[in-house]
Parts: structure tokens; sequence; C-alpha cells
């Protein structure tokens, strides 16, 4: 599905924008179950634009907003899945439209890929109050793109009291195909030590090596 459901809000919230346009504009032509969208993904995405707007906003912004676009964004999150899989296989639907809705279908050539030989290098910005942004591209290169091959970065980390002596302590691991990653935390974790480690992926999933442990405190 390649960028189709993207993992970061701020995409994800364009991407669908230019999904629910197309497929609205197109309902009778694509020949689309209107009743199924009309009560599956027009609600959720009404919930999921309230949530995001309320999201936004740094001032009001508490852990229950956060949470609640969270869940507003899972719940809307199916019903996308679904309609981009039903548009996958609808033969009214050309290649150029599905392109435009970010939908990649299926290579059916198979295109050899070597593992990843370097590691991402990063660096962690502070600035905002509880968040870390990873900025992160390949080591020694003065190109923000990733290498030839890869899909992105797999991002382990951990709130530590003391540094890790093994990549296997930071048991919380996400992906991120672009950089900057951001990673938000809740008040009462404030000051505390998180540590990262980073490695890229390629788009056939094989791995690479992984980058140094770094450190940052939750501003």
């Amino acid at each position: 599905m390649a960028r189709t459901i993207p993992k970061k809000d701020n995409d994800f919230n364009e991407e669908q924008e230019i999904i629910t346009a197309m497929t609205e504009k197109n309902l009778t032509q694509w020949s689309v179950d209107q009743e199924w969208y009309n009560s599956r993904v027009k609600p959720a995405k009404t919930e999921w634009v309230a949530a995001w707007a309320a999201y936004l906003n740094p001032v009001q912004r508490t852990q229950l907003i956060t949470f609640v676009k969270n869940d507003k964004r899972k719940t809307y999150e199916k019903a996308l899945r679904i309609l981009v899989q039903m548009h996958k296989s609808n033969p009214r639907i050309s290649d150029d439209a599905r392109r435009a809705m970010g939908i990649m279908m299926r290579d059916t050539t198979r295109t050899l890929t070597k593992s990843p030989t370097s590691y991402p290098q990063f660096i962690i910005d502070t600035s905002i109050i509880r968040c870390l942004i990873i900025m992160f591209w390949n080591l020694g290169s003065k190109s923000k793109a990733k290498p030839r091959g890869v899909r992105g970065a797999e991002i382990c980390w951990a709130i530590l009291d003391k540094p890790p002596v093994s990549v296997d302590e930071l048991t919380h691991s996400d992906f991120d195909t672009r950089s900057p990653f951001e990673l938000f935390f809740d008040e009462s974790e404030r000051g505390k030590t998180v540590y990262f480690c980073l490695r890229w992926e390629s788009s056939r999933g094989e791995k690479g090596p992984w980058s140094e442990i770094v450190m940052a405190v939750i501003p």
C-alpha cells in the first residue's frame, strides 16, 4: 500500500483528504457502495477531523484530547483501509487515478534488493515541550535522502535509569518512512532519559546494522 496510509498524523490527514475527495467526486462512475461509504467512512472522517483540529491547538491540548485523536484515527483508518482495498480491485478505477490517491499496486516483477549496509545518522531536537524530534539521514551523506532501496528507519527506544548495554533493552519500536520522527510524552515523564537506536529497513523488509545508542532528556 506504500504511502496510502502514512504513519505520521500530518501525512495521514493530507492523504485521507485526497482519497475521500476523489472518491466522493467519482462515487457513481466508480460504482462505490454509497450506503457503506456514507455509514462507515463519512462519520469516521467527521470525528477524525474534529479530533485532529482539537489536537492541533497546543494551548488546549491535553492527554485526553491526544487519546481521543488517536482513538478516532484508529477507527477512521480501519474504514480507509477497506476503501483502499476496494479501490485496488475496482476495474472502473484507472491506475492513474489510483496513483493520484497514493494507492500503490503490487509489483508483479521481482526486484532484487540488497540488505542495507549503512545505518542512519541522527540528531534529537528537544526544543518542543514533552516532545523529542529525531531527524535522520544516511551516515556520512550530505543529502537527507534515504539510501537506494531503503523503505525507512526502524526506531527503537526506551526510558531507562541507566545506559543500556544492548539494543535489546530498547523495548519500544516504531517505524518511519521519512524524517523527522516525532515522539510525544506525558507531563509526568518530563526530565526522564530516553535512549534511541536506529537502523534502515529495505523495501523487502531486510534489516541493516544498528546505529550507536543516543540519549536525550524529555523537555
